[in-house]
């Protein structure tokens, strides 16, 4: 079971902020296109920098804590899957305090 200690995390911050998708109905998850659009710059960005750093060997994965699915460049599936769950719970959260603020966003969507 070590191995999916990271699956097991990111699927904790997802549990702790998808709830908020239908409670506040925050809308982000409706929203795929301005979600992709955010996400991908993230997601190539952070990829990019993680390779980067495996390559020079100065950033490693602990093989008894991931998957053991890699990318090619020694990337771990769990990895990129943190670039994209993390910014979504972000998300979620930020679009959550602004419904319970009634903040609009100035995005013209409301």
């Amino acid at each position: 079971m070590r191995h999916l200690s990271y699956l097991a995390v990111l699927a904790g911050c997802l549990g702790c902020a998808l709830w908020l998708e239908p409670v506040l109905k925050v809308n982000v998850l409706r929203r795929g296109r301005r979600l992709l659009l955010t996400l991908l710059p993230v997601i190539v960005v952070f990829v990019l920098w993680d390779l980067a750093a495996i390559a020079a060997g100065h950033w490693t994965f602990d093989p008894a804590q991931t998957t053991g699915v890699e990318f090619p460049g020694g990337l771990p599936l769990d990895e990129v899957l943190f670039f994209v769950v993390v910014p979504v719970c972000a998300i979620l959260g930020f679009e959550a305090v602004r419904a319970v603020v009634r903040r609009p966003a100035g995005d013209g969507d409301e």
